[in-house]
């Protein structure tokens, strides 16, 4: 390529175009993207810990496993978005309305769980947190919310063992 043909192109995207590198799928680079950079943030955090050998594992052997999978994953991700079959998907523009009610339900469920107990603080959890939805109803998030206590004290409670106030302190 001569200094004319580079010179005629517009910014990236006509240099992109050149090369033959179209971004196919925006969702899937970003997704890939987003699992390298965690990847990457949680082998720095962990590369303190001593990593052992398979035989002998030491405490960063099998985080450091984790975050070689997770990049490869996220690699791999991002070059199957690029590729010729990729689907053609933009990015859909950012729900804040329902990031701020998952992340508060999530809050809420921190302040409840010791004053409210498990049970309490579950149900207001999947409750807040299904006003996120553009599907809700308050049928559904009511069904949604027993079944998914019930699991959850079955699971973590019972199964794990965990040590969680189950009711409010006021019952106990």
């Amino acid at each position: 390529m001569n200094a004319e043909q580079v010179t005629k192109c517009e910014g990236a995207k006509g240099m992109i175009a050149m090369t033959g590198f179209r971004i196919r799928n925006q969702r899937a680079l970003v997704s890939g993207a987003l699992f390298v950079a965690f990847a990457v943030f949680f082998y720095v955090a962990g590369r303190d810990y001593p990593m052992g050998t398979a035989a002998k594992m030491g405490p960063g052997y099998f985080p450091r496993l984790l975050t070689f999978i997770l990049g490869g994953i996220g690699l791999a991700v991002m070059a199957g978005a690029v590729t010729p079959k990729a689907e053609l998907r933009a990015l859909a523009k950012w729900d804040f309305k329902g990031l701020l009610w998952i992340t508060g339900s999530v809050m809420l469920f921190a302040f409840l769980l010791y004053p409210l107990g498990f049970v309490v603080s579950l149900l207001v959890l999947v409750l807040v947190s299904s006003k996120a939805s553009h599907e809700f109803t308050w049928k559904g998030a009511l069904a949604n919310a027993a079944v998914l206590t019930l699991l959850c004290v079955a699971v973590f409670v019972y199964g794990l063992g965990l040590q969680f106030p189950l009711w409010p302190t006021l019952f106990n």
